[in-house]
């Protein structure tokens, strides 16, 4: 079952080499250690917490609420890009943009099942609570790279795991559907990023009467939220929509 796992991965990827770790977390701590001389470049917003938890020495790149916006000019030699490929879940990165020469980490939790996760020199991703691929455990390193990388991955977890990549498509397809939905019935709030493929929806608000709209809308549809500033999505004022977490 392991090989057939695998072998889905490789395919949604783009990738050789496949190995699976407990966590998505274990997936960067191990590719901080890896990268342990490196510079790690990461985005302002939108990323996750770990990203500057992990990494000896990082710095910020600035970004369009999450969003590559312009060049990555650093030497290659001594950065590495981490960059989040569905930046909070609700924006995909338009990945054939990016302009850096040197190693490319992608975070593809988010992206997983769409054509972002296939672009980067490594992939890497969660299996967790509310992610795409909703095992609730384990993560995944995916590249053409040769890399000393401890897989602790629970075997009893493999059917399961191969089950829902299999439907990764059906369970794309109902995200979708609800992230339209609810863009459409709060279109006349500032929803950013509104024109752009995602799973989440991030709305801002004016000021509290505002906010209290979009959480009672939020109560009424039985969808979790969380408040923002939030640098795992964006540094506004910004109710976050997870539906992802369905």
């Amino acid at each position: 079952m392991e090989n057939k796992v695998k072998e889905l991965l490789k395919k949604l990827t783009n990738k050789k080499n496949i190995y699976l770790v407990k966590r998505g977390n274990d997936a960067i701590k191990q590719l901080t250690r890896i990268y342990k001389d490196k510079i790690f470049l990461i985005p302002d917003q939108g990323g996750w917490i770990t990203y500057y938890q992990y990494p000896k020495h990082f710095i910020y790149y600035k970004t369009d609420y999450g969003l590559l916006k312009e060049d990555i000019k650093f030497d290659k030699e001594k950065y590495v890009l981490l960059i989040n490929s569905n930046p909070g879940y609700f924006a995909l990165q338009n990945m054939s943009k990016i302009n850096f020469k040197g190693l490319i980490i992608n975070d593809a939790s988010g992206s997983i099942g769409y054509p972002q996760s296939k672009k980067g020199d490594i992939v890497f991703g969660s299996f967790g609570e509310g992610k795409i691929i909703n095992l609730n455990y384990g993560g995944f390193i995916a590249t053409d790279l040769n890399l000393e990388i401890k897989e602790e991955f629970q075997k009893d977890k493999l059917d399961q795991l191969y089950e829902k990549l299999k439907k990764i498509k059906e369970r794309i397809e109902y995200l979708e559907k609800i992230n339209k939905k609810v863009k459409e019935d709060l279109k006349k709030y500032d929803i950013i990023h509104k024109k752009i493929k995602g799973i989440n929806v991030i709305v801002r608000f004016k000021n509290e009467k505002n906010k209290e709209e979009i959480e009672k809308y939020c109560k009424k549809n039985k969808y979790d939220f969380t408040l923002c500033p939030r640098y795992i999505r964006v540094k506004d004022n910004a109710v976050s929509i997870e539906i992802k977490r369905l």
